[in-house]
């Protein structure tokens, strides 16, 4: 069971799953009784659909969760696609024309497990229990409600298990975060099923601003990661998603009621360099290095009227204070 040799225990590589109840510590005992027993039902369910026999696996009760570590001849793809499907689809069966659904968040890993009879441990476990525990995970279901099943699988379980897709299993419906919690840091990858991505946006696993849907953006595949700050490059508002300024005689018109930030076409490294002074008067800009009157992006505060020479894309002006 855990690779002993020669009386040493080295532990071996088996697929674990960590899952969790949203929302327990607000139930009262009834409907935790009632909950707990749901969850229990959804991974018989779920184990049954893969051929996965009781009494074959590693089960945990932990309270509102449930600790598995399933042994090392049940294929992980099994466990990333029908496992998932069928654990969803009981879900939205208990949950029809129910006030109060079932909610969960499954942490997947994989690795090596050693197992004494009081349970497992090993780094795979650890980082299973992170990831159904993180912020991001936390964040979404608190955030969208509708959302009865979110899944958060490991890097390496992400790249080498569901980057290779398969029967039920959606690669690119998965969206990449960066967990830190403890001793974890690293990268996951987050899924809600039926669902083209999370609300996930940017490593870190922002949600979107307050009244905005998930971002639409190209898949994140294999190892591609998104840039540091999160965003794409390029024309439209500073998160780099937004529609281009209307435009008039070739510059880019705006009614602005507070400070403005401009950056068009332009990849910036480094801090902001341009802040335009004049309201029109025709004054010139204080400039970092390299930078002139009306180049790269340029800011103004007030309700100055945005033009003056050296106006146009690319440029702003206002009648506040330089900062």
């Amino acid at each position: 069971m855990n690779g002993e040799v020669g009386g040493e225990v080295g532990g071996i590589h088996r697929f674990v799953v960590f899952g969790d109840i949203c929302g327990s510590g607000t139930l009262d005992m009834a409907e935790k009784k009632h909950q707990r027993a749901a969850m229990y039902a959804a991974f018989d369910d779920a184990y049954s659909s893969v051929g996965v026999e009781p009494g074959t696996f590693h089960q945990e009760d932990r309270g509102d969760g449930i600790l598995a570590a399933l042994r090392p001849d049940v294929p992980p793809t099994l466990m990333v696609g029908r496992w998932i499907d069928t654990l969803y689809e009981s879900l939205r069966a208990h949950n029809k024309g129910r006030g109060r659904p079932l909610r969960l968040r499954i942490g997947m890993n994989a690795g090596l497990v050693v197992q004494d009879r009081h349970g497992i441990v090993g780094r795979a476990v650890d980082v299973a229990a992170r990831l159904c525990d993180s912020s991001p995970a936390r964040r979404i279901m608190s955030e969208t409600p509708d959302v009865s099943l979110l899944v958060v699988v490991s890097d390496w379980l992400y790249v080498n298990v569901v980057a290779e897709g398969g029967r039920y299993v959606e690669p690119d419906h998965y969206r990449s975060a960066r967990v830190r919690s403890k001793e974890t840091d690293e990268a996951a990858w987050f899924h809600v099923p039926r669902r083209p991505a999370p609300p996930l946006i940017g490593l870190d696993g922002e949600l979107p601003p307050e009244g905005e849907g998930a971002r639409e953006e190209r898949p994140v595949a294999g190892r591609e990661r998104l840039s540091a700050a999160g965003a794409r490059t390029g024309v439209g508002p500073s998160r780099g998603d937004g529609p281009t300024p209307p435009t008039r005689d070739g510059n880019r018109t705006y009614n602005v009621g507070g400070d403005l930030v401009d950056v068009h076409g332009n990849t910036i490294h480094g801090g902001f360099t341009a802040v335009r002074k004049d309201a029109g008067s025709g004054s010139t800009a204080d400039s970092g290095p390299g930078r002139g009157p009306g180049s790269g992006p340029s800011a103004g505060h007030g309700p100055g009227p945005g033009s003056g020479p050296g106006s146009g894309p690319g440029s702003g002006a206002g009648a506040g204070e330089s900062e």
